[in-house]
């Protein structure tokens, strides 16, 4: 008995053929219907469905069609996410500027850097996007030179180097840090120590920065400073050496709130209080920041409207408009709160 024939995958002249127009009426109907009319677009896609049909990613290469999709290669592990206050926020504020524009995002996690290149190569190659957002900015950053070469559209989330080849929005909170150092020494503190991320980031060498340079104006000598690693584990080991210092530091500026929480445990498991011994802060804002006892002083930033921003920027050059190279950046508040301000005689705790 011969064996039967397999199955033959549905093309885009059977579609053409089911709704009774041509190939290219289908193919403008499902990238963007340009001249088509609304009822012949819903017959076309009934049609698609009803013989489960889907252009694939080469046809769309092939053609040069649009993708609706835009894309965001993480170099991290993806457990991180449980964690982080920045990504949640941020992908909130894309997905509500895509699912309105009708596009789709598409996530991808790599290892290294091979892998990393490899992302991008396929992700533009095959058409499966037609631009990318990028964060997690570091200070030899490869990237810029891969997508310029690819000639992919690109939008910064962060404040890039100078000579960035793409346009970028960014959170706008030095200001915020030096104020929150400020209010650090403005309260009589002259050792105050900084729990940073690591120093390949962008964002955490600023930090790191700008909490040396603010110390230094004061006539102060900075330090110590000790890599937390942007994790709670980190932070533990960090604190634990702040700790173990034949001098402790009367207060510890964290890089975020993650590390800030976490070092506040350690801290109370030392018999330190907080902040009458060593005040603490932080920066994010997350939303256990004015929960935690003491609750945290910290740096706010508004990480939805960088996101809805970054994609707003994003779609616009992807359809040919112009954009400010460097936008306005998205503003930071300090928040002052209990974990940083000295308890009066004569006063408890909260």
């Amino acid at each position: 008995m011969s064996e039967s024939p397999r199955a033959k995958r549905p093309t885009i002249s059977d579609v053409a053929a089911r709704a009774g127009v041509s190939k290219g009426a289908v193919s403008r109907a499902l990238n963007g219907g340009q001249g088509i009319s609304e009822p012949t677009i819903a017959r076309i896609r009934a049609a698609a469905l009803e013989l489960n049909w889907t252009p694939s990613a080469t046809a769309r290469a092939v053609s040069g069609a649009a993708s609706h999709a835009i894309g965001l290669v993480l170099r991290r592990p993806a457990e991180l996410l449980e964690d982080d206050p920045f990504f949640p926020a941020f992908i909130a504020g894309v997905e509500g500027v895509l699912s309105r524009a009708g596009y789709a995002a598409v996530l991808r996690f790599v290892s290294d850097t091979t892998t990393e290149r490899d992302a991008y190569t396929q992700l533009f190659g095959e058409r499966r996007v037609d631009g990318f957002l990028l964060t997690d900015l570091r200070q030899r950053d490869q990237r810029f030179d891969w997508l310029q070469a690819m000639g992919a559209p690109a939008i910064v989330a962060g404040t890039p180097p100078k000579g960035c080849p793409f346009p970028s929005v960014g959170t706008g909170s030095a200001p915020a840090v030096r104020e929150l150092v400020q209010h650090l020494l403005d309260d009589g503190h002259t050792r105050i120590a900084h729990v940073s991320g690591p120093s390949t980031l962008r964002h955490a060498r600023r930090r790191t920065q700008i909490w040396s340079d603010t110390i230094r104006a004061a006539g102060l000598e900075p330090g110590p400073l000790v890599d937390g690693e942007f994790s709670a584990d980190g932070s533990v080991r960090a604190t634990e050496e702040l700790l173990a210092l034949p001098e402790p530091p009367t207060a510890i500026f964290y890089a975020n709130d993650i590390m800030a929480i976490a070092g506040m445990s350690v801290l109370a498991e030392h018999g330190y209080r907080v902040p009458d011994d060593i005040a603490v802060a932080g920066f994010d804002d997350v939303s256990l920041a004015s929960y935690v006892v003491p609750s945290l002083t910290t740096v706010h930033c508004d990480y939805r409207t960088m996101g809805r921003r970054a994609t707003q920027m994003l779609l616009a050059v992807i359809r040919g408009d112009e954009v400010p190279h460097v936008a306005p950046g998205i503003g930071a508040q300090l928040r002052v709160r209990r974990s940083s301000t000295r308890t009066p005689k004569g006063s408890s705790s909260n």
